[in-house]
């Protein structure tokens, strides 16, 4: 196993210390954001030393490369855009404060997702449908290094797939703008121009987002180490643990107990930077 080693913007005294404290023998470049610890040995201070040095690292198999993967999946609240939808929303009513604690106590994996998709969409009900549009034209963004990671994955040949808790409103307009291959949310029920309080159709929740990501799997004919998959919360848990990579992005802890990898420190793009080839 060959530890990595990426940030935004690495340090080199950090990176050194690094070094040092795992007894690496050389240290070899990957990308300007990533470098690969060659022989570097497993150590319990490793995890504070990369926090204090604002680096993100991940242990991983020799000549792993991006060429390996077929499938790349995603989150897209506070993984792959920089808000919760739900609540932007909800703040046009009044409502975000409520709202994003209901949301917030569902990432941490303290409520059912179901039961909370259920309560913070009631209290939509009767909002015009134009706050969608509100939402997504001046308060979405996009996190950092997602238009980079897209396009590196589209020159690798990597299918990818966008699939959210959240709404189709917004899943489909990403789908367009950063060219996912497939695209899977909750449908909002509107009626005369107003949101009903209801959706459409079945839930997309954590385990329909995995059956999503394993349903896409085996129609492109790839093995699981052959998937990643990208996330934030407890949500994305059974989509994590279906993937042979699984990314918590910037998640919380629930999270990043069963990731692969985390990136705190990194853009979206780090996923690119920590393999390497012709990522651009």
């Amino acid at each position: 196993m060959n530890l990595v080693v990426l940030a935004a913007d690495v340090d080199s005294v950090a990176l050194k210390n690094v070094a040092k404290l795992t007894e690496t023998r050389e240290i070899q470049q990957i990308t300007p954001r990533s470098f690969r610890l060659l022989g570097a040995r497993p150590h319990e201070g490793l995890v504070t030393v990369c926090a204090e040095g604002g680096l993100d690292h991940v242990w991983l198999p020799e000549g792993r490369r991006l060429s390996d993967f077929g499938l790349f999946v995603t989150d897209m609240d506070s993984t792959l855009i920089n808000i919760e939808c739900i609540d932007e929303i909800a703040d046009m009513q009044g409502l975000k404060r409520e709202v994003a604690a209901i949301t917030e106590a569902a990432m941490q994996g303290e409520i059912d997702f179901r039961e909370s998709l259920t309560r913070r969409v009631a209290l939509l009900a009767g909002l015009d449908e134009r706050a969608l549009a509100e939402v997504f034209d001046h308060r979405l963004q996009l996190n950092p290094g997602a238009e980079r990671l897209l396009q590196g994955l589209q020159r690798a040949g990597i299918r990818s797939m966008l699939v959210s808790g959240g709404f189709t409103y917004f899943t489909e307009r990403l789908k367009q703008r950063l060219g996912f291959d497939y695209a899977y949310a909750n449908e909002l029920e509107v009626i005369d121009g107003k949101l009903t309080g209801k959706v459409i159709g079945d839930v997309v929740d954590g385990e329909a987002k995995a059956n999503h990501l394993v349903r896409m799997r085996d129609e492109l004919g790839l093995k699981p180490e052959q998937v990643i998959a990208a996330g934030d919360g407890a949500n994305d848990i059974p989509m994590l643990r279906a993937a042979g990579f699984g990314v918590a992005f910037h998640a919380k802890p629930v999270l990043r107990d069963v990731a692969h990898c985390c990136l705190d420190h990194s853009g979206l793009d780090g996923i690119l930077d920590l393999f390497g080839n012709d990522v651009g």
